[in-house]
């Protein structure tokens, strides 16, 4: 005679969320016990995980937490979006990211081999897949945690597909809690132009040197188009990084725009009035890789005249001190995971044979 009855099933699912006959198969196996059914279906739980356990989880999305001196952030994958946009998924992701924060553990591998609510995390997690019904993965996380005289924030966006966190240290506690809320939009702008680093100084020389020549190669072949639909050419750099402009390159520039401003017939006693602007111009052309990739170089979205550094150095000026980003984490889901195309007629054909 079984020692459980429908209320029993009824509490199992809504404690686990299991399938109706799966709760009804594990107090069958647990002899009524709730304790060992949950263990029972977490045991299935497990091997449904397995069997996903080849699929790609390319999908998911990113959850940051931000108090006080303290920011996380967390990318979760699924199988497919429709999933990632999912209640249950969100409430995975609230654990996690709460899990990470309270903890303060820094990476995805610490993550994953860990203790959360009383149960080692794999075993959380393949019972998440269980219910869920897709592969999860706790793919990549960082932590931020920072003293009285560091400034700390995040941002996520609404479609939470990519957030940032960041740090700014400062000279006093007073500047750190001015420049809080300046890190929030310069947390929106990293969100939004994709830096994938700090400084022009992070660069390594051989990857400089090859996109230099990969990028000149590139302008003179649109070039070669532009000539034959007789338009104006684009102009082809020297260089593409703040690394490339030694004192050699610099003072070389400076004497070449002398000897045009000489061509042109301006009169030396203005030169000083002119040239600062054509080697910033100069400069400008000469640093794009930086304005792409660096986040203290680009253009700050929320007023172009002026870089993320020069953005931040005025703001703490303003607020009567001194402050400079040290380092952020921008996490965009799926980025660098590479999913195969499915021939879904092929799939569809071996199935039937």
């Amino acid at each position: 005679m079984a020692n459980f009855g429908p209320k029993d099933i009824k509490k199992l699912r809504e404690m686990t969320d299991a399938g109706m006959m799966d709760c009804k198969k594990a107090l069958t196996e647990a002899d009524g016990n709730m304790d060992k059914a949950v263990a029972w279906l977490r045991d299935q739980g497990m091997g449904a995980a397995a069997k996903k356990a080849g699929k790609v989880a390319a999908e998911g999305a990113i959850a940051v937490k931000v108090e006080g001196k303290k920011a996380a952030i967390v990318e979760v994958n699924s199988q497919t979006d429709f999933v990632a946009q999912n209640d249950k998924f969100l409430a995975v992701m609230s654990d996690v990211i709460n899990h990470a924060f309270d903890n303060n553990i820094a990476d995805a591998e610490a993550i994953n081999a860990s203790t959360i609510n009383g149960q080692p995390f794999a075993e959380y997690l393949s019972l998440q897949v269980a219910t869920i019904g897709e592969k999860l993965v706790v793919r990549r996380s960082a932590l931020i945690v920072g003293d009285e005289t560091t400034a700390v924030n995040g941002y996520v966006h609404s479609n939470k597909q990519n957030g940032v966190i960041i740090e700014a240290k400062c000279d006093s506690a007073a500047t750190a809690e001015a420049m809080t809320p300046v890190l929030k939009e310069v947390a929106m702008h990293a969100a939004a132009m994709s830096p994938t680093t700090l400084s022009y100084k992070d660069f390594d020389a051989s990857y400089v040197a090859e996109e230099t020549k990969g990028r000149i190669v590139a302008i003179e072949k649109e070039n070669e188009e532009l000539s034959r639909l007789g338009k104006t050419l684009k102009n082809v750099p020297q260089y593409i990084s703040m690394s490339q402009l030694t004192e050699d390159v610099m003072a070389g520039a400076e004497a070449a725009l002398k000897e045009e401003l000489k061509a042109e017939g301006k009169p030396e006693k203005i030169w000083d009035r002119i040239l600062p602007g054509k080697i910033a111009r100069f400069i400008a052309d000469n640093t794009t890789l930086d304005q792409e990739q660096c986040l203290l170089d680009q253009n700050f979205v929320m007023d172009d005249s002026k870089t993320v550094a020069e953005y931040i150095a005025d703001k703490a000026k303003a607020a009567g001190g001194t402050a400079e980003i040290t380092s952020f984490t921008r996490l965009e889901v799926g980025e660098g995971i590479e999913v195969a195309e499915e021939d879904f007629a092929a799939e569809v054909a071996a199935q039937m044979a």
